[in-house]
């Protein structure tokens, strides 16, 4: 245990499933994987590229299947890689702004694999104006996807959660979660909303054997971050007050991820995760 704590981080990518395996336990004698999600379904939203794609690529290497949910078929290198590792994967395009296509995703993936044990609510917009001068479309549109659809997929998925007796969602929150950023009010509001929602459902539903957390990225190399990338200025500011003195990767996801979704997590609830390299520290 403690060598795979001290590996480096190409060594432990390179070990990893060596680390896997010694990370276990024993239950009624049975030796258990605690991260393993073999035989778990898990459904993404956003699950096709950026973030999304890293986390369903992570639940998929520790055993799941997936079910990936896009608004436009940008799947096929995501779903390839899953299929390679010997998983199924499944892809629904649906406007998760539209809140009947919120019950047919459901209702799909509930036919394709029979159950949903793992929700991560991913799908998210930013708009940048000034709050002077936030146009109420601009406003109304990051609330729904990222609010409204998280908050109804929940609802839709934790129904089934309940009756099964156990389920896993995860939320995709932000730094925003815990500050109020610049020129972002909509964005900053629907994730500080979806943090407390969190908590909301964590207080109702873990007593049900759901557990309802959040993970909170930091500076991120995604689309959403390119334009903040590209100014030299502003991602000087960023790095130098990140302590891993870098921006993120898809990758840095997967372990924290995987975590909330296994077994390994089954006593947290209503908890927002930083993965942010240090930055709320500073």
């Amino acid at each position: 245990m403690a060598e795979c704590r001290r590996m480096s981080y190409n060594d432990r990518e390179k070990s990893s499933q060596t680390c896997a395996n010694r990370l276990k336990t024993f239950k009624w004698g049975v030796e258990m994987n605690l991260f393993d999600l073999t035989g778990k379904v898990a459904l993404v939203t956003g699950g096709a590229v950026g973030l999304g794609g890293g986390i369903s690529l992570g639940l998929a290497k520790a055993g799941a299947d997936i079910v990936i949910v896009t608004s436009n078929d940008r799947s096929r290198e995501v779903q390839q890689e899953i299929e390679a590792m010997g998983r199924k994967v499944h892809t629904i395009v649906a406007n998760l702004m539209d809140e009947q296509a919120l019950k047919g995703v459901v209702e799909e993936a509930l036919s394709v694999f029979g159950k949903i044990d793992i929700l991560v609510n991913n799908s998210g917009i930013i708009r940048r104006t000034p709050a002077a001068e936030h146009g109420a479309q601009d406003w109304h549109d990051v609330l729904n996807l990222n609010l409204n659809s998280a908050f109804f997929l929940c609802q839709l998925v934790g129904r089934e959660m309940i009756k099964q007796g156990s389920g896993k969602i995860i939320n995709i929150a932000s730094l925003l979660s815990f500050q109020g950023g610049i020129n972002v009010p909509g964005y900053t509001a629907s994730k500080h909303a979806i943090a407390g929602v969190t908590k909301a459902l964590a207080n109702e539903w873990a007593s049900k054997g759901v557990q309802v957390n959040a993970i909170a990225p930091g500076y991120m190399s995604t689309d959403n971050t390119a334009a903040l990338r590209a100014d030299e200025e502003r991602s000087s500011q960023i790095l130098v007050r990140i302590p891993a003195a870098r921006w993120g990767t898809t990758e840095d996801l997967q372990g924290p991820v995987i975590f909330l979704a296994s077994a390994a997590s089954d006593y947290m609830n209503g908890h927002v995760l930083a993965v942010d390299g240090g930055w709320m520290a500073r």
